[in-house]
C-alpha cells in the first residue's frame, strides 16, 4: 500500500539526482560549456546561443505537455519515455563530436545544438511530469527536506564529476576529451533513470477534463493566469530571478582571458560550486520551509556573486563567486518548484506549473542578451550591472510574495 513520504522513494529520489549530476555536470553552463563551444566558434554570441538551449528548449513544449499531463492519474509511463530520449539526445552530442569534431566545425555545431535542444525539448514534459511525482510522494515539509537532500547528492556527484572532467580536459586534446565526457557520461546518467523510473506511483485522486482542443486549453490557461494575481506576481519574480543566466555563462570566459585556465582549474571551479550546493542545501535550504523567504535568501547571495565579478581579479576572487553560485542555484530552483506546488489545486497542478516553467523559462534565453551585450559593449562590467539591476527587482518582489492579493 501507498504512504506518503516514503524512505525507499526518497532514496531512488537522491540516486536520481546523483547520477543525473554525474552526468550533466560536464556540460555546467557556468564552465565547461562555454568553452566547448568557444572552442569550434568564437562568436560570444553562439556561446550564450548554447548555453540558452542547454535549457530553452523545454520552452516549446511545457503547455502542450500540461493540456495532456492534466488528464493522466498516472504520469510515470510518460515519464520513461522522457528519459529515453534524453539519454538518447546526451549521447548524440558526443557521438558528433568524436566522429566528426574539427573535421567540419560548423556541422559539429549543429549537432550538438541539436543534441542540447532534443535533451532540453524532453525535459519540458519531464517537468511537468517530476513535479507532478514530487507532489504526489511527498508532504509539504518533507518535500522541501528530499528535495535539499537531491541538491546535496547533486552536488557531490558534481565535484566527482569536476574532477574527473578536469583530468580528462588536461589528459586529452579538444574536442576529443569533450566527446569522451559527453559518451560516458550519458551511461551513468541512464543508471539515475533506472532507478527513478522503478518508484511506485499512486494514483491522482481529482484530474481535469481534458479539453477537446488544445486553443481551448490555452485560453482557459490565460485566464487562470489573469484571474490569479499571486501566480501572475510569482511568475514575474522568478523570470527576474533567472537575470543571473543574463552573465553567468561569461564569468569564466572572463576568468579564463585573466589567467588561461588550464583543464584542473576549471574542473576546481566545478568543485567549488558544488561545495557551494552543499553548504546551502545542508545548512540553509533543508532548514526553511517558508519558500518566499528562501527564494529573497538565494537573490541575495546571487547578487553578492556578482558584486564580487564586478571586482575581481584573482582566483580567489573567483571562487568565491562561484562559491555562492552554488549557494544561491539551490535556493532558487527549490524555493520555485515548491511556490508554484503550494498554490496550486490538485486538478490544476500541471496548468500552473506549465504556466510558471513556460514563462520563467524565457529568462533561459537571457544568455543570448548577455553575449549580444559583451561584443556590442566589449564590457563585462556593463553585463554584471545589468545583470544585478534584475536580480535586485526579484529581490524586491519576492519579498512581497507573501502579501495578500
Amino acid at each position: 500500500m501507498f504512504s506518503v513520504d516514503n524512505p525507499k522513494n526518497n532514496f531512488k529520489n537522491i540516486a536520481h539526482a546523483f547520477f543525473l549530476s554525474l552526468a550533466i555536470t560536464i556540460a555546467e553552463p557556468s564552465t565547461i560549456l562555454p568553452l566547448m563551444i568557444h572552442h569550434f566558434s568564437q562568436s560570444t554570441v553562439i556561446v550564450g546561443l548554447f548555453a540558452s538551449l542547454l535549457r530553452g528548449g523545454a520552452i516549446a513544449v511545457q503547455l502542450y505537455a500540461a493540456f495532456h499531463a492534466q488528464s493522466y492519474p498516472r504520469v510515470m509511463p510518460y515519464i520513461r519515455r522522457v528519459f529515453l530520449a534524453r539519454f538518447l539526445s546526451w549521447f548524440l552530442i558526443g557521438a558528433s563530436i568524436f566522429w566528426i569534431g574539427d573535421k567540419n566545425p560548423t556541422l559539429t555545431l549543429w549537432l550538438i545544438g541539436t543534441g542540447l535542444f532534443l535533451f532540453s525539448f524532453s525535459a519540458g514534459f519531464g517537468a511537468i511530469y517530476f513535479k507532478e511525482l514530487q507532489a504526489k510522494l511527498f508532504s509539504k515539509v518533507y518535500r522541501g527536506k528530499t528535495m535539499a537532500n537531491r541538491q546535496v547528492a547533486g552536488a557531490i556527484a558534481s565535484i566527482i564529476s569536476g574532477g574527473v572532467a578536469g583530468y580528462v580536459l588536461s589528459r586529452f586534446e579538444a574536442p576529443l576529451n569533450y566527446a569522451y565526457l559527453f559518451m560516458v557520461s550519458s551511461f551513468l546518467m541512464g543508471i539515475g533513470f533506472v532507478i527513478f523510473g522503478s518508484i511506485e506511483e499512486p494514483a491522482k485522486r481529482r484530474v481535469n477534463r481534458k479539453e477537446a482542443r488544445f486553443t481551448t486549453f490555452l485560453h482557459n490557461a490565460w485566464q487562470l493566469l489573469h484571474s490569479d494575481t499571486r501566480l501572475r506576481r510569482q511568475i514575474i519574480a522568478l523570470l527576474l530571478a533567472n537575470g543571473y543566466l543574463l552573465a553567468m555563462p561569461f564569468v569564466i570566459l572572463e576568468a579564463n582571458s585573466t589567467f588561461t585556465l588550464s583543464g584542473w582549474m576549471l574542473g576546481g571551479f566545478i568543485t567549488i560550486q558544488m561545495v557551494g550546493s552543499i553548504v546551502g542545501s545542508t545548512f540553509l535550504w533543508r532548514r526553511i520551509s517558508d519558500y518566499e523567504k528562501m527564494l529573497s535568501l538565494a537573490l541575495t547571495l546571487m547578487i553578492a556573486a556578482f558584486v564580487i565579478a564586478l571586482f575581481a581579479d584573482s582566483l580567489v576572487a573567483y571562487g568565491a563567486v562561484f562559491l555562492l553560485f552554488g549557494i544561491a542555484l539551490d535556493g532558487v530552483s527549490i524555493s520555485g518548484m515548491n511556490l508554484v506546488i503550494e498554490i496550486a489545486p490538485e486538478e490544476k497542478r500541471p496548468i500552473y506549473t506549465a504556466l510558471q516553467a513556460n514563462i520563467t523559462s524565457l529568462g533561459l534565453f537571457f544568455p543570448v542578451l548577455g553575449g549580444w551585450l559583451v561584443k556590442v559593449t566589449e564590457s563585462y562590467t556593463l553585463l554584471y550591472l545589468a545583470t544585478i539591476m534584475l536580480l535586485a527587482a526579484g529581490l524586491v518582489l519576492s519579498r512581497r510574495l507573501h502579501l495578500r492579493v
